[in-house]
């Protein structure tokens, strides 16, 4: 006789009839928790309950996988304060307007030579460009919509692993682990964007095959609003949770500059973090702030807001006036 069958068979009835029934009624939330908007969680490196759906399906705010550009001139609705994250590299620069983040998210660049991929996450205020190529692979990228700590989860399409944007790695699926590396991007105003190039740029065209109002954020106040959408697991009352502050990690400590503090200062201030020393440049018109090294090489900060910046990173550092 079969090894399970002989098992089964020393099971009292109602023993069998009670273990049907808690799978019955257990198995599908637990599996339900293992997977969320198609994801597999079982794998990942975050607690799965942590993941919260923010309300469209997969690709329901849908990535922008093939970009178009276009020279800077007056076809375009921008306004002169209109707020562009950009980006410069060897071969020019390029001009993501928020308008449009706003509506994609992510912006996928498939140029063969220097692959980029830009992100945004309105609820957390993050504009983060990568480079896609991990182990060698290169990665493009849609927007799962999951979050965690109220940040967008991007998943790649070559293996649905997720990735958090702020931590810049992936969470579940088979990259978990895997981080991706960050390139220097700037938040600069339209007018101030063509000045500084001198109309040599490309700006992301409205043209993206989608239908949206880019000239109107879905979000309405919410950079004004105290209110957080989805629970975040570190909160700190320091500043107005929508503060906007830059942040930075560098060899294991991260620190951020809030703006109030840095309009105490004018001009640059010197600082330094994790024993490399740095300059924050500050434009309270954007308002923005870039990070430079003592070669005056822009690096790869972060601007947020406080409340997003402090709950991936509880044991920041924090840069104030006094």
């Amino acid at each position: 006789m079969n090894t399970s069958k002989r098992w089964l068979r020393g099971i009292p009835l109602w023993q069998l009839a009670w273990c049907v029934g808690l799978y019955l009624l257990l198995g599908p939330s637990w599996l339900a928790a293992q997977q969320k908007n198609g994801f597999d969680l079982q794998s990942a490196l975050i607690p799965p309950e942590q993941i919260m759906r923010g309300g469209p399906p997969r690709d329901g705010i849908p990535a922008i996988q093939q970009p178009r550009f276009e020279r800077p001139d007056g076809s375009q609705p921008w306004q002169p304060n209109d707020l562009m994250l950009t980006y410069d590299s060897a071969d020019g620069s390029w001009a993501f307007p928020i308008g449009i983040l706003n509506w994609h998210e992510i912006v996928n660049l498939p140029d063969p030579t220097s692959p980029l991929v830009i992100t945004f996450c309105p609820l957390c205020g993050t504009g983060i460009g990568f480079d896609p190529v991990v182990d060698g692979q290169y990665l493009t990228f849609g927007v799962s919509g999951l979050l965690y700590n109220s940040d967008l989860l991007m998943y790649d399409h070559q293996t649905e692993s997720l990735w958090s944007q702020i931590e810049g790695r992936a969470v579940s699926g088979p990259m978990a682990g895997k981080e991706l590396q960050h390139v220097p991007v700037r938040h600069e105003r339209w007018q101030a964007w063509q000045a500084r190039v001198d109309g040599s740029g490309k700006v992301l065209s409205t043209d993206t095959g989608y239908g949206r109002d880019y000239r109107k954020s879905p979000y309405g106040n919410y950079d004004q609003s105290e209110r957080i959408y989805f629970p975040v697991t570190q909160t700190s009352r320091k500043y107005h949770p929508k503060t906007w502050v830059l942040g930075w990690r560098h060899n294991g400590e991260s620190k951020a500059w809030p703006f109030p503090e840095l309009a105490e200062h004018e001009g640059i201030v010197q600082d330094s973090i994790g024993g490399k020393a740095v300059t924050v440049h500050y434009d309270p018109e954007t308002p923005s702030a870039e990070l430079r090294d003592a070669d005056g090489s822009l690096l790869p900060a972060t601007r947020a807001f406080w409340f997003a910046w402090y709950t991936f990173h509880p044991d920041t550092g924090i840069f104030e006036s006094n």
